[in-house]
């Protein structure tokens, strides 16, 4: 089992949390010769990714999560950290603003109403676990899929996988993006590196060339404890689990 971090890299998950986002963070320089993420520029199919804010689209930030395809066309991918552990429980209050970018919400904001993670990680905030997949209610009658469309899930794809990687760090009003080819951190974890992915990252979905989400920014050390190394939950049968857990 992957070793925990001694305090969490990519989101701030506290009672204090609005006053935690005015703190500076980790530099975003990365590593010789390791690329460094960029503003992502307007793209139909990144608007499907967005923030998860408290109360508001302007609230404090929590994490990154996107829209996932799934029979009730309200799903959202993330990781789990962003949404519940142990130390704090559920965080409540939770918005998901697909598509924000300088104070807009082009497609409205929507309430999170449920929240599934594997027991693994509701029990331990087991590593191997990091991913949870998050229901949203209807914005004036409809619901997120149907506004934004949704990436498939997709496991069992193995390493060295082209991906696009679009998160919201908390200190941009812009997200940013990266071009990257996954690595095998472990049999069970996976990693990019790109520099850039700092607090509010998490939950950043690894999106493949064919459009499938086949990771999110979680797992070993909650994602990372640096900008320029990122890792995930290799996505396998337990997120195929999870996934059919939280559409049934």
């Amino acid at each position: 089992m992957a070793p925990r971090p001694a305090r969490p890299a990519r989101t701030v998950r506290t009672a204090a949390l609005a006053a935690l986002l005015l703190a500076a963070s980790t530099a975003c320089g990365g590593q010789d010769g390791t690329p460094t993420a960029e503003v992502a520029g307007q793209n139909p199919a990144r608007d499907r990714i967005g923030t998860l804010s408290l109360h508001t689209a302007q609230g404090p930030r929590a994490c990154t999560a996107s829209v996932v395809q799934s029979p009730r066309h309200n799903l959202l991918v993330t990781a789990a950290h962003c949404v519940q552990s142990r130390r704090i429980g559920l965080l409540d209050g939770l918005v998901f603003t697909p598509g924000y970018r300088n104070g807009s919400t082009p497609y409205g904001t929507w309430p999170v109403q449920s929240v599934t993670v594997d027991p693994h990680w509701a029990s331990d905030d087991d590593p191997e676990y990091d991913v949870a997949f998050v229901t949203v209610g209807t914005v004036d009658g409809r619901q997120i899929e149907d506004t934004v469309g949704g990436n498939p899930i997709a496991t069992g794809e193995g390493f060295g996988l082209s991906v696009s990687v679009t998160g919201y760090p908390n200190e941009s009003d812009e997200p940013i993006t990266c071009s990257v080819r996954t690595r095998s951190q472990s049999a069970t974890q996976e990693r990019f590196d790109c520099g850039g992915y700092t607090d509010g990252t998490s939950g950043s979905p690894w999106v493949t060339e064919k459009g499938t989400v086949v990771g999110v920014i979680g797992g070993y050390q909650e994602g990372g404890e640096t900008p320029s190394t990122s890792y995930s939950v290799t996505f396998d049968q337990r997120v195929t689990d999870l996934y059919r857990k939280a559409t049934t």
